[in-house]
């Protein structure tokens, strides 16, 4: 017969050196903390402590709520990659922070961590003054930001000009808004480019740009950003009519959504830079006008897809100036007010309803209108300019 089972004893040290390897596990109950998570949290206080205060290079830049939010830290060893976001505003201009995604390479001594590098996360536009040293230039509404190899001079121009702009926009956009604007001006299309986030061929021939979210709410200043090779190009008329494109798209951004049709968002900073001059229908629209007196009428107004950038400078040419005629055509025939109202109503209401509500008319009859004063006044040839 077999012995019956016997209880076995552990050696009395056994239970406590179990109970010590335990403690040194990253496991909940032993009163530690994984070595990584005190890391994290020191590298995160490195970052907040460097970037309470705006970098040397930004002198004269009106910065405000200057911020990196860590977003999320990876270390390895004594390096530490750490993704964030940088939020600041720009004082007198930005009525809310504007955004910048980062990434921070830090490196670590003896628990002290210390930044080495501060640049876009992959994917991200560039900063203007990730570009170099940046110009500051203020008009009287106008702030105008100078990227590396850009002159004194040039800006100058810009900001006197961008201040004639918003006078202009404020006429022909009679509703409240900022009254003021922010001028980027790169040292070449290329960077522009850069800033954009976007290749340079779909801004080559361009003045100039505006960034910037469509909609109502709190939301941070439009970015104008001029395209110097193709601005430089322009005649003194030309920048006029370029600045005062832009900075109507930044009057009018917060009653511009996704509903707002193209045609009447680009004839209508179109129409606000033109208003006022002398400048004729044939003049103002010569490719238009070429196919008209081939007897070539458009059979629709714009579409959204003709104002994409980088395609066949002709057709962008045709949409734009075709958009300019229709908002010409509207303005004059039913008042600049009603023209305002459109607009407001078309961020907010279907086109047709805009259409009936703020000009008594439909979309058909609109486009009829269009068509008969394109007829009218482009088979004609335009006038010599003086």
């Amino acid at each position: 017969m077999s012995p019956g089972p016997r209880a076995v004893r552990l050696p009395p040290l056994l239970p406590l050196l179990l109970c010590l390897l335990l403690c040194v596990l990253p496991v909940a109950g032993c009163g530690g903390r994984p070595p990584a998570a005190g890391a994290e949290r020191d590298v995160r206080r490195a970052v907040a402590d460097w970037s309470r205060v705006p970098p040397e290079r930004l002198a004269g830049i009106p910065l405000e709520d200057w911020a990196y939010e860590v977003r999320s830290v990876r270390l390895d060893g004594v390096r530490a990659l750490v993704r964030a976001e940088l939020r600041y505003r720009l004082a007198g201009y930005d009525p809310a922070p504007d955004g910048s995604a980062r990434e921070v390479e830090l490196a670590g001594d003896g628990g002290t961590w210390r930044v080495l590098a501060d640049r876009p996360a992959p994917g991200a536009p560039r900063q203007l003054w990730d570009q170099g040293p940046v110009s500051v230039v203020r008009g009287a509404h106008a702030l105008v930001l100078g990227g590396a190899g850009q002159d004194a001079e040039t800006l100058r121009g810009i900001a006197a000009e961008a201040d004639r702009a918003v006078p202009a926009a404020s006429a022909a956009w009679p509703r409240p808004w900022a009254g003021r604007v922010v001028v980027l001006v790169p040292g070449s299309l290329e960077r522009m480019a850069e800033l954009l986030g976007r290749p340079a061929d779909a801004y080559r021939g361009l003045g100039a740009v505006t960034t910037g979210r469509v909609g109502g709410g709190p939301a941070p200043a439009d970015r104008v950003v001029v395209n110097p090779q193709g601005y430089a190009e322009l005649s003194a008329a030309g920048r006029r009519i370029v600045l005062t494109h832009e900075v109507t798209h930044v009057a009018t951004r917060a009653a511009t959504s996704a509903t707002t049709p193209l045609w009447l968002s680009e004839g209508f900073a179109d129409w606000a830079a033109y208003r006022g001059g002398d400048t004729t229908p044939g003049q103002g629209a010569p490719a238009l006008a070429r196919e008209v007196r081939q007897g070539r009428l458009p059979g629709e107004l714009p579409p959204d897809g003709a104002f994409a950038f980088g395609g066949e400078p002709e057709a962008l040419a045709r949409a734009y100036e075709g958009a300019w005629l229709a908002c010409r055509l509207i303005a004059g025939r039913w008042g600049d007010a009603a023209l305002v109202a459109l607009y407001e109503r078309a961020g907010r209401e279907p086109l047709e309803t805009a259409l009936r509500e703020a000009l008594g008319t439909d979309p058909a009859g609109l486009l009829t209108a269009w068509r008969e004063a394109l007829a009218s006044e482009l088979r004609r040839p335009p006038e010599r300019v003086r």
